[in-house]
């Protein structure tokens, strides 16, 4: 009987696949994307939101994203609040911009919105059409190296110097060793193809923090504490302002670019794209739009599909039934509160750092034989961390391609959605207070 039903929904067979192997590669993916419900509390915490609740959002739209993926789309691909959109929202939106956690969600919503309407109409694949490759793997690297700042900083291992603006900390403290010693444990793990490399560092550190750091064991399982503190609780009215509409373009463009690339990646690797046959890669394209609109609702920063859902096409996963196991597994995850909320920020740091590592690969993609592509590219991954601010990095990389490709009589190679976005981030940069 099951077997009947998965066949009917999936096309198991003419996939190639049998339901064992789409469990096994719906497990793998969890196991290797199952540290955002630990990271993502911890980030969006910082920006004064209730831990619990993000947790359960967190874990919420996950499923509920993943299962729209699996039962509409057929493909095995996950989704969670993206890194580096988090801490975006949490560390320049609200902790640098001054906004309201409540308003950082508008601007979430608002780009939910955008990203439907551009999904729906055709516009997205027009706009990523017109956007230079060398942006597209810059935002990559910026976002990376943001990532990478946020962590060594929650670490304890770079500090505020009032000489150098940044300095090294001490590396006396535990937090900062037990942080070290997660992150190497996280690599070694990683090389030697153990699946949730990231998810056992995070919980060794976090046991360890027990005995070395102070920390305190709360147990594991509990009812899933409430939502409510975070459901419905955005505020779009200040969204709408002007101080706003930076960030919502920034939200909107990073969204894009992240969830279209990896959508396309995971999918060409499971051998998904075949010409002529791109309804489902449609289809899919729609499962993340709506996991952005209903996760602001929810309460947690962009959703996004998740490149770890490579692992599970490693391991087998060819249909929506990869992605329905892992919905399952973050609905069980509600459960586990209590472990959710003793981790320390230090346990998390070090997969920040490691994702932030390996986003560097993208610099391997540039020209470095053209100035006029790898300029603003270089400097569209250096002003984001150097700004703290992803929509900085963004406003100077567009602004200089547009720039130096003009000067260097090369005008006809930049598409007008290149001076679209230059002109909007110009726009702010001399019209908007405080832009």
């Amino acid at each position: 009987m099951s077997t009947s039903w998965t066949e009917r929904l999936f096309k198991l067979e003419e996939h190639g696949t049998n339901v064992r192997t789409e469990l096994i590669a719906g497990l793998t993916t969890f196991l290797t994307m199952a540290y955002i419900i630990f990271v993502n509390p911890a980030i969006l915490g910082d920006a004064g939101m209730p831990k619990d609740s993000v947790f359960v959002a967190t874990c919420l739209i996950a499923a509920l994203g993943t299962a729209v993926m699996a039962f509409y789309a057929n493909y095995p691909i996950a989704l969670a609040p993206g890194m580096g959109l988090n801490a975006y929202f949490a560390y320049a939106v609200v902790l640098h911009m001054g906004f309201t956690w409540q308003a950082a969600l508008g601007a979430v919503f608002i780009s939910g919105c955008l990203f439907l309407l551009v999904t729906l109409t055709g516009i997205r694949g027009l706009i990523i059409a017109g956007i230079p490759q060398s942006l597209r793997y810059a935002i990559t690297v910026g976002i990376g190296l943001f990532l990478a700042l946020i962590a060594l900083k929650s670490a304890g291992i770079v500090v505020g110097s009032k000489a150098t603006l940044v300095t090294l900390g001490d590396l006396h403290q535990p937090s900062v060793i037990l942080a070290v010693l997660g992150f190497l444990l996280m690599v070694a793990l990683d090389k030697l193809r153990v699946r949730g490399a990231i998810l056992i560092g995070i919980v060794a550190v976090t046991i360890l923090s027990f005995f070395f750091g102070g920390n305190e064991f709360r147990g594991i399982f509990s009812a899933p504490p409430s939502i409510e503190p975070t459901f419905l609780q955005l505020d779009i009215k200040t969204a709408l302002t002007k101080g706003l509409l930076n960030v919502v373009l920034v939200f909107f463009l990073v969204e894009l670019f992240d969830a279209t690339g990896t959508l396309m990646g995971v999918a060409r690797r499971a051998g998904l794209l075949v010409p002529g046959k791109m309804d489902r890669l449609n289809k899919s394209l729609f499962a993340d739009s709506a996991a952005i609109f209903a996760g602001s609702l929810l309460g947690t920063s962009s959703t996004t599909a998740y490149v770890e859902s490579a692992s599970g096409v490693q391991a087998g996963g060819r249909t929506g039934l990869t992605a329905l196991t892992v919905s399952v597994l973050f609905l069980a995850a509600l459960f586990i509160a209590p472990l959710a909320g003793a981790v320390p920020a230090y346990a998390t740091a070090p997969a920040l750092f490691f994702v932030g590592c390996l986003m560097m690969r993208d610099l391997t993609e540039l020209e470095w034989e053209d100035s006029t592509e790898v300029i603003p590219a270089a400097i569209t991954a250096l002003m984001m961390p150097f700004t703290y601010s992803i929509a900085n990095g963004l406003a100077f990389g567009f602004i200089a391609y547009a720039a130096i490709k003009l000067l260097t009589g090369r005008v006809r190679e930049v598409h007008w959605m290149v001076w679209l976005i230059a002109g909007v981030f110009l726009f702010k940069f001399f019209y908007i207070p405080g832009g």
